[in-house]
C-alpha cells in the first residue's frame, strides 16, 4: 500500500530512542492530517512493520492514542481510528469555548505577542489561495492553538493539542471544507486585528459568537454525512 510506503518514511523521526511516545506522535499527526480517516482499523503488522518497532510498543503507543480518544479498540476486531457522535463534538466545542475565551479574558494589558496568530491567518490566505481546503482547515487549528499559547500555559498547550486532534476527526468527515472554513478566515483576521489593538474584551465577545457559529454549522453537516455513512466512517 502506498500509505505504509509513505508511512515508513517517518521511521526516521524515531531515532535511535525508539519509544511508544514518538510512535504515538507520528500516530497522531497522521490522524490529524488525515491519512488514517475515522473508522479505520489500524494493523499492528502493516504499521509495526512501516516503523520498524516492536508489537509491545505499537501496542502502548496504541493505548496512550485510546486515552486520547483518537482510537477506539473493539473487542475481537481490533484498534480503529474513532468516529466522534454529535455529542462529542458538542463537548468538544463546551471544552473549547471554556478554554480559548478564559485564555483572551486573562490577558494582561497589550501589547500582546501576536506574531503565532498574524502567521496562521497569512498560512489560511496562501491555501485557500490556492484553493487547498484541507491546508485552510489546518491553518485555522494553527490559529486556535496560537490563540491557546497566549496563556504561556504548557499544561494548557497540551490539553488543548489533544482537543484540537480529536476535532479533526470530525473535520475530516465533512464533505464540502470549503463551505466549512472559508467564512472563519475573514474572523480570524478580524479577531487578531482586534487583539492587535489591544481590545481583549471585543475579542473575547467575536471568539464566542466564532465558536457557536462554528458549532452550529459543524454539527449540522457532520449529523449528515455520519447518518450518510460518509467516507471513511465506519
Amino acid at each position: 500500500m502506498a500509505e505504509l510506503t509513505e508511512l515508513a518514511d517517518d521511521r526516521a523521526l524515531l531515532g535511535r530512542t525508539s519509544t511508544a511516545e514518538r510512535v504515538s506522535d507520528i500516530l497522531r499527526t497522521r490522524i490529524a492530517e488525515g491519512f488514517f480517516p475515522p473508522g479505520t482499523r489500524l494493523s499492528e503488522d502493516s504499521i509495526g512493520g512501516a516503523l520498524g518497532v516492536s508489537r509491545n510498543t505499537l501496542r502502548e503507543a496504541f493505548r496512550l492514542l485510546t486515552h486520547e480518544r483518537l482510537l477506539v479498540h473493539e473487542l475481537n476486531r481490533g484498534v480503529f481510528v474513532r468516529v466522534l457522535s454529535v455529542e462529542d463534538v458538542e463537548d468538544i466545542y463546551r471544552t473549547r469555548a471554556l478554554v480559548e475565551c478564559a485564555v483572551v479574558r486573562g490577558l494582561g494589558d497589550p501589547p500582546y505577542a501576536v506574531e503565532g496568530l498574524a502567521a496562521a491567518v497569512a498560512e489560511g490566505r496562501r491555501a485557500a489561495g490556492e484553493s487547498d481546503w484541507k491546508g485552510v482547515s489546518t491553518a485555522n487549528i494553527h490559529f486556535h492553538r496560537e490563540l491557546v499559547a497566549l496563556a504561556g500555559s504548557a499544561r494548557t498547550d497540551e490539553v488543548m493539542r489533544s482537543v484540537f486532534a480529536e476535532l479533526r476527526l470530525a473535520f475530516h468527515v465533512v464533505d464540502d471544507p470549503r463551505r466549512l472554513h472559508e467564512p472563519y478566515l475573514a474572523r480570524n483576521l478580524q479577531i487578531l486585528q482586534t487583539l492587535q489593538e489591544g481590545a481583549r474584551d471585543t475579542a473575547e465577545h467575536l471568539l464566542t459568537a466564532y465558536l457557536t457559529d462554528s458549532l452550529k454549522g459543524l454539527v449540522e453537516v457532520y449529523a449528515r454525512r455520519v447518518a450518510d455513512g460518509g467516507q471513511g466512517v465506519g
